[in-house]
């Protein structure tokens, strides 16, 4: 591995878990003498620690080095923890013999562990019925995700304009909506108003450039009135710094184009409600109160775990989260990811997250430790969210959203605190979905894995008829 100095990460890291640098060298299996000259860029990063800053940490090789040799070794390690393999893992000094002796192998095995896992997405896309004629073409849903994980789910210039915007705006938070209409009015010419629920056509809100005209619907509460108001000022305050992002995105179609404009617009209107600095200190205070966050900016209860997603600014480095919203059907409607956490890539349909049981918790916080196929551990609260109600065949459209970070992040976490952190036999074994999940004794199995044989005994019944 080429030179990596990378003290200032490394320093944020360890203020981020509040830990002393003996704390972090225990961690790490290093000697504190070392940490501080790492943290002083004195010494450059080892493959070593790096590994070890992963499992300790939870922090993502990418986001820490460029050089090439460290990602595939990373990439390596990860690949043969995969659950397909059975038996010993090799160690460290094996897969970097691998890789300085077969690289070229290596690229080919990660290669072929890569289009595995593309297989099993569009064999899971196969099972739950969601096939199209272009089922080879990635979907613009998935693209936008690719695109906004890409960046960490964190835009730097969309923060520099939400806040600008802000000051512009002025005014305390219960003026806002009054603020808002009176800047759009002032600065670009556009009138609001709010109409009839029947007058709308079962729209919440028309933007009629034409005519500089803002409608919003009177279905519409006082804090989702903000955030539409605070989108239209993204269209026509930023419009070219949207051009630019949705081009960087390289989306094929254009109606994913338009998607991926009104997430980045939402992204902005997120970030004028509940200012970087603003947000990140409270929620460091309240340990991720999400009901406090809400209550001090006037937002929304989704509102608030969509925005601590993208709080990965250098430097002031949230907890990373993912985020999932899904209705009762189980489809995933709204996703956002800055985590390893790859079922929240692919749905949530496992009948052992207890995700689907915050439907019958109506407004209640639902936490649960949960552990992926591939080891990995994570840390989820869901809680169900409303839909606006507008007359009598609307009323209970809920839909249930989760946050969710690693358990090496819990610690800052609030809702973790009832939890002894070190009893793991409460934490759920959950998969993506049964027809390419390859746990092989899950008591809620419906169906047997297509890339998984499981061993049969006839004259033994497991918990389910595919377990023997």
């Amino acid at each position: 591995m080429e030179k990596t100095l990378i003290g200032p990460q490394l320093r944020q890291i360890r203020h981020s878990h509040k830990h002393t640098q003996s704390e972090m060298a225990r961690r790490l299996g290093v000697s504190s003498a070392y940490v501080n000259l790492l943290e002083n860029n004195q010494r450059s990063l080892s493959v070593k620690v790096l590994l070890a800053l992963s499992d300790a940490y939870g922090v993502e090789a990418r986001n820490l080095v460029k050089d090439n040799s460290a990602m595939q070794l990373a990439d390596l390690r990860a690949s043969v923890r995969d659950p397909i393999f059975s038996g010993q893992q090799p160690d460290l000094t094996e897969l970097r013999a691998a890789l300085d002796h077969t690289p070229k192998l290596v690229e080919y095995f990660l290669q072929i562990h890569k289009n595995h896992h593309a297989l099993l997405e569009t064999m899971r896309s196969m099972s739950s019925g969601d096939v199209s004629a272009e089922m080879q073409t990635i979907r613009p849903e998935t693209a936008i995700h690719n695109f906004f994980r890409d960046h960490a789910n964190h835009f730097p210039q969309l923060e520099a304009a939400a806040e600008a915007a802000r000051a512009a705006v002025g005014g305390p938070v219960e003026d806002l909506f009054a603020n808002l209409k009176r800047h759009l009015k002032n600065a670009f010419g556009i009138e609001v108003s709010v109409a009839e629920a029947g007058a709308m056509n079962n729209s919440l809100r028309v933007f009629d450039q034409e005519r500089s005209t803002v409608t919003l619907s009177e279905a519409l509460d006082p804090i989702n009135r903000n955030f539409q108001l605070a989108h239209v000022l993204a269209l026509v305050s930023c419009s070219s710094l949207l051009d630019t992002l949705v081009s960087d995105a390289e989306i094929s179609s254009e109606t994913g184009r338009a998607r991926c404009r009104v997430e980045l617009a939402n992204y902005f209107a997120a970030a004028l409600l509940m200012p970087y600095d603003a947000i990140f200190d409270l929620a460091e205070q309240t340990k991720y109160d999400i009901d406090r966050i809400a209550t001090h900016f006037a937002v929304s209860f989704e509102q608030v775990s969509h925005r601590l997603t993208t709080l990965q600014r250098k430097g002031a480095q949230g907890v990373p989260f993912f985020f999932l919203r899904i209705d009762t059907a189980g489809n995933v409607t709204k996703r956002f990811n800055a985590t390893p956490f790859t079922l929240a890539e692919q749905g949530g349909s496992c009948p052992v997250w207890n995700i689907h049981s915050a439907f019958a918790l109506p407004d209640v916080i639902v936490p649960q430790f949960v552990e992926l196929p591939d080891a990995g551990q994570f840390f989820t609260i869901s809680r169900t969210t409303n839909r606006p109600v507008n007359n009598r065949h609307t009323q209970g459209r809920r839909l249930v959203v989760t946050l969710g970070c690693e358990r090496a992040h819990v610690h800052r976490v609030g809702y973790a605190a009832p939890f002894n952190l070190d009893e793991t036999s409460a934490i759920a074994p959950i998969g993506i979905n049964c027809h390419i999940c390859p746990r092989r004794d899950c008591a809620q199995r419906a169906y047997e894995p297509l890339h998984v044989s499981l061993p049969l005994d006839a004259n033994r019944r497991g918990s389910t008829r595919y377990q023997s």
